[in-house]
């Protein structure tokens, strides 16, 4: 987008317009910028104010070809980021044209590396890349004048910086005579401007370029303008005034130079050299002088309709010094109220949506001075800026709060949520932020409630519950967190008996019943007692204990073993006291006084079914052989169980093939007293190679 006050890519982009302000059939000088800133093209054409066409070009080259083909007086602007070698680029823009004025943009005015670099070139001038509008744009009105005049002349802007006069210059000495107009005598008229223009340019040079190879000598950054730094611009406490200083001369010659300054729309400008000090001068002069005070009335007029221009692009430093010349040129004028307050009015809106409270605040001691703003405006002002102070403040301690408690950081000493919590409270305790934060904490506290609750810390439970009191938890919402607390509490011994239910099976089918003591079905079992007794999952397991222990005691009586352990785990579990009584009995003796005989009836014992055992693969590409000792268990149906190995030849290579194979074996059942016994049996399975 392009304004007629700011550049941008495209050629020409600024409207051609006078110094001043008007606008000119065509600008006066062309300026090339180098540069790949829009940003900076922006500034610099916002500093120029209309008064050049910029034309934005992105190498030195083609800045020097933009140079060659311009027929208008020429400045370069060169912003030294897209330059490698900045006194090269300088030069050699002087040596393709001479007559160009050259301005370089820097980051850093002040280094001296870079002002060694420059000294002795032929640069008009240094400026900083933060642009300070008002400060470029005097600079940048002297080197327009400073090309206007080489291209006049023919001398290139070396020459005219030597060749300049230092002494101090005054308004009379360049004041044009007016001759009476008449038909073809604009060309008459037109050559002692020119001249004028070369030699106020001249001047100007000199005393820049004069500043700069001198200053260098004594400050450690040479430089002509300096740029605010990139952030907002102090106010100053007074508002901004305008310049009444008078010219004592003859009232003739006092409006002869006003309306050739209102002539050539230098209503304000330049300072000590404008319409209106001519004006006011003739007045101070003669105060009855019609003529004089027509001419402020027209000052006035063209003032009034720059202040609602610059108010409506929102150029707020610019209306307020339009307002101050409008009231030096009409200090009764009754549009000055009006314009004054709506002046602050947007100045302390702009200041507050800005989220410049500092900047607002000194404007609104500058209304305070005026008597045109009402008192009740002033207290609103007041009040505005006060609410969102302390809003900024309340938007900062909730950040903090917020910030602390995602960091986990919740009490820890003066940089943590409770800590800033505190002195949000005390600073705002009615704005609607502070109890928002407040419960945001104490939820945060009934957190580590919880986590303390669920691991069973009843202390840390206790301390973090104070602390969401503390902080305005109500009683409603610690009921809710110990119902929460309770569930959750529900859930995580749920979940903890069914880890140590399937625990329990797994040590089930392992055969680990009892032992070890810390990793056996008992153990689990006994962990979902105390923890989950109404786990619907301990009756089965606890019977299925019950029923392996059983079957464990039957084999050690049968073996001649003790099995009162196994016995007593086994009425623990809930085994039928039937079926332990049976167990018992075993062993008890028969009614002709001799025991069960186990290896007899072992002996005794006869196969219903036999599968073979399938030769593993592995010891037959390597052609082994071996054998298998096995110890099992042939219960009251005649089936295996309880197969382990006792002894196998090589160890570990038929140990399996061996195992699957009994586990497939049956057995007529074994009757003692016409009642199914178990019987324990050892056999030994052999590993042969065919022949």
């Amino acid at each position: 987008m392009v304004t007629a006050s700011s550049a941008s890519r495209s050629p020409d982009a600024a409207a051609p317009a006078t110094a001043g302000g008007q606008h000119a059939s065509q600008p006066a000088a062309d300026v090339t910028a180098v540069t790949t800133s829009d940003e900076f093209l922006l500034e610099l054409g916002q500093a120029l104010a209309g008064a050049a066409a910029v034309r934005p070009v992105d190498s030195l080259d083609a800045g020097l070809e933009s140079l060659s083909k311009g027929k208008r007086a020429q400045v370069l602007v060169i912003d030294a980021r897209d330059v490698a070698n900045i006194r090269a680029a300088v030069d050699a823009a002087h040596a393709a044209q001479p007559r160009a004025v050259v301005l370089v943009f820097a980051e850093n005015v002040g280094d001296k590396q870079l002002g060694a670099s420059l000294k002795g070139s032929k640069v008009f001038a240094l400026l900083p890349t933060a642009i300070d509008a008002r400060k470029t744009q005097a600079v940048l009105e002297g080197a327009i004048a400073a090309a206007v005049s080489n291209k006049a002349t023919g001398t290139s802007a070396a020459a005219a910086t030597s060749a300049a006069p230092r002494a101090g210059l005054t308004i009379g000495a360049f004041r044009p005579e007016v001759e009476a107009a008449h038909a073809g005598d604009g060309g008459r008229r037109k050559l002692p401007l020119l001249i004028i223009a070369g030699v106020v340019a001249a001047a100007l040079a000199a005393g820049g370029a004069y500043w700069y190879f001198t200053s260098s000598k004594n400050s450690p950054a040479p430089h002509v303008a300096t740029a605010a730094p990139a952030v907002a611009a102090p106010v100053a406490e007074q508002a901004p005034s305008a310049d009444t200083s008078i010219v004592h001369g003859k009232v003739d010659e006092l409006l002869e130079k006003a309306r050739l300054a209102m002539h050539e729309r230098r209503f304000t400008e330049p300072s000590g050299d404008n319409a209106l000090l001519y004006y006011r001068s003739a007045v101070a002069a003669d105060g009855a002088n019609g003529e004089a005070r027509d001419g402020l009335q027209r000052v006035a007029a063209v003032l009034a309709g720059r202040f609602d221009e610059a108010m409506s692009a929102g150029r707020f430093d610019e209306a307020a010094q339009t307002l101050a010349n409008l009231k030096a040129a009409t200090p009764a004028d009754e549009r000055v109220a009006g314009f004054e307050q709506h002046l602050y009015a947007a100045e302390i809106a702009k200041a507050i949506a800005d989220g410049n409270l500092d900047r607002a605040s000194v404007y609104l001691r500058q209304a305070q001075q005026s008597p045109a703003v009402a008192a009740d405006q002033i207290v609103k002002w007041r009040t505005d800026i006060a609410r969102r102070q302390e809003d900024v403040k309340v938007q900062r301690l909730s950040g903090l709060v917020e910030d602390r408690i995602r960091d986990g950081r919740l009490m820890e000493a003066d940089d943590s949520a409770k800590s800033y919590l505190q002195e949000l409270q005390t600073a705002a305790p009615a704005n609607v932020n502070t109890p928002r934060v407040a419960r945001e904490l104490g939820n945060a506290f009934l957190r580590k409630a919880r986590e303390a609750g669920l691991a069973k810390n009843n202390a840390e439970e206790d301390r973090w519950l104070n602390e969401a009191r503390a902080v305005g938890m109500k009683p409603g919402d610690l009921l809710a967190f110990q119902r929460d607390l309770a569930g959750a509490r529900q859930k995580s011994a749920q979940a903890d008996g069914d880890r140590a239910i399937q625990a329990a099976r797994d040590r089930l089918r392992d055969g680990r019943l009892t032992d070890p003591a810390q990793d056996s079905a008992a153990y689990y079992l006994t962990q979902v007692q105390s923890n989950d007794p109404a786990n619907a999952a301990l009756p089965d397991a606890s019977h299925e204990l019950a029923g392996k222990l059983l079957e464990r005691a039957r084999s050690a009586v049968m073996a001649g073993k003790p099995a009162d352990a196994d016995l007593a785990q086994a009425r623990r579990w809930g085994a039928d006291p039937k079926d332990v009584l049976a167990v018992q009995q075993l062993n008890a003796p028969k009614a002709g006084g001799a025991a069960v005989d186990l290896a007899a009836l072992a002996a005794n014992l006869k196969r219903t079914r036999s599968a073979p055992p399938d030769y593993p693969s592995a010891a037959m590409a390597q052609h082994l052989s071996g054998s298998v000792t096995l110890e099992f268990t042939v219960d009251a149906h005649g089936e295996t169980r309880d197969i382990h190995v006792v002894e196998a030849t090589p160890p570990g290579v038929f140990d399996q093939a061996a195992i699957n194979a009994v586990k497939h074996w049956r057995y007529a059942p074994m009757l003692v007293d016409g009642a199914a016994v178990e019987v324990p049996v050892r056999a030994r399975m052999r590993f042969e190679l065919p022949k």
